[in-house]
């Protein structure tokens, strides 16, 4: 196919193919940085916990007034619980993940710096990481002596002192000492030295303010909760009776104290839903926006397709009648829409690199890959190709006669 008989019919019509070029460039620049966006969003939402997620239930229990004795009362629950069928073990802790309520406290790597290395979420509670499902990849967990109560603790800074023995995430680790193990390790909260004893694959911190990439920072601690310091019972059962125990659960914490107030009740699966619901609606806001796009582009390119078909009638009548075949008018559409599309393409691979370096500057996003833009073009000369058929196969159907016609 000659293309210079199509550059001259298209400077003719310099307007029209101008809006149709920067329609596509438009398009291809929001698109392209949309797409990338929503997966972003949608790796987010796959973001690693670390905990057996379909296996957990949480019931988030106060209780009114002071309790006369907060230890006994939170054994009673945790007896009461691991007797329902189906329960194959209890805590009661201090935060759980996603739930935008964290414990956090700085790390330092030596005692005498003045800023601290980093910022990590405690978990406290007695059999915590067997409950949450959190997988030992070096080290113990702890020993029932190593545990102290933490309404004590609170009360009492030298007994703090007391707490020598950490765990922490693999994460953390790598992140405080990159390439090495650690495993024996000491780090220093307020001064006072604690020991890595072992390392988890991961425990994510239940609210992600210090961004994403501190997602892992956890630590656990040998730390007993009682009901009046902590108030979310986490039970782990098998994933098909996580309602039956769930209903159970909280039937059986009234039944130990009557007066007390059921705040919340929830498998980690809704927990982790409600977490990134706007993560989700965002995904779907640019879905629907790419989608939107996508469609007025192609119906452009249709309208201005029939308009030039209706325009140029006599004109393809004439070249039939020269000797044209359809299936000559019908390449002569296409290419002349490829050639729109590529030029279009290119200005708007410009525009998306401009967006990007924007979004990168004001909203610390990532760089957007290469690959979108290839990607990015093969769709939008696909939805050309596609769009242009329509007025392009009317255009090939046009007789010859018409051309003796208009003479």
């Amino acid at each position: 196919m000659d293309i210079l008989p199509i550059l001259s019919t298209l400077r003719r019509h310099k307007i029209t193919a101008l809006l149709l070029v920067l329609e596509i460039a438009l398009t291809c620049a929001i698109v392209c940085n949309a797409v990338f966006l929503i997966n972003q969003r949608l790796e987010r939402m796959q973001m690693y916990s670390g905990v057996a997620e379909h296996e957990l239930i949480q019931v988030q229990a106060f209780g009114i007034g002071d309790t006369a004795d907060a230890k006994a009362h939170a054994q009673e629950d945790l007896t009461a619980l691991r007797q329902i069928p189906g329960v194959t073990s209890v805590a009661l802790v201090n935060q759980v993940p996603f739930t935008n309520s964290s414990w956090n406290t700085s790390v330092k790597l030596d005692p005498k710096q003045k800023q601290a290395t980093l910022n990590a979420t405690q978990y406290f509670g007695e059999n915590l990481l067997k409950t949450f499902g959190a997988q030992l990849v070096a080290g113990r967990d702890f020993e029932p002596g190593e545990y102290l109560e933490m309404r004590q603790v609170a009360r009492d800074e030298k007994l703090a002192k007391k707490i020598t023995t950490v765990i922490i995430t693999r994460g953390l680790g790598e992140k405080l000492w990159p390439g090495q193990s650690a495993l024996g390790k000491t780090i220093y909260l307020g001064g006072d030295p604690v020991r890595v004893v072992g390392v988890v694959a991961g425990l994510i911190r239940p609210a992600l303010f210090g961004g994403d990439d501190t997602a892992q920072w956890s630590m656990v601690f040998p730390l007993r909760m009682d009901s009046d310091n902590a108030s979310r019972y986490v039970i782990r059962t098998a994933p098909q009776e996580r309602d039956r125990v769930l209903a159970a659960a909280v039937a059986t914490l009234r039944k130990t104290d009557p007066h007390r107030i059921i705040l919340e009740k929830k498998t980690l699966d809704d927990i982790r839903a409600e977490f990134f619901q706007d993560d989700r609606a965002m995904a779907g806001l640019l879905a629907g926006v790419c989608i939107a796009l996508l469609v007025v582009t192609a119906l452009g390119i249709v309208g201005l397709g029939s308009f030039w078909v209706a325009q140029r009638r006599r004109t393809i009548g004439v070249r039939r009648a020269l000797g044209a075949t359809r299936r000559n008018i019908l390449t002569y559409f296409q290419t002349e829409n490829f050639l729109l599309a590529t030029i279009g393409i290119a200005l708007g691979m410009v525009l998306a690199y401009g967006i990007n370096l924007f979004l990168m500057l004001h909203y610390e996003l990532p760089r957007l890959p290469a690959y979108y833009f290839p990607v990015g073009a093969i769709a939008l000369w696909l939805i050309g190709q596609m769009a242009v058929l329509g007025p392009a196969i009317r255009a090939a159907a046009v007789p010859p006669v018409v051309a003796t016609r208009s003479v």
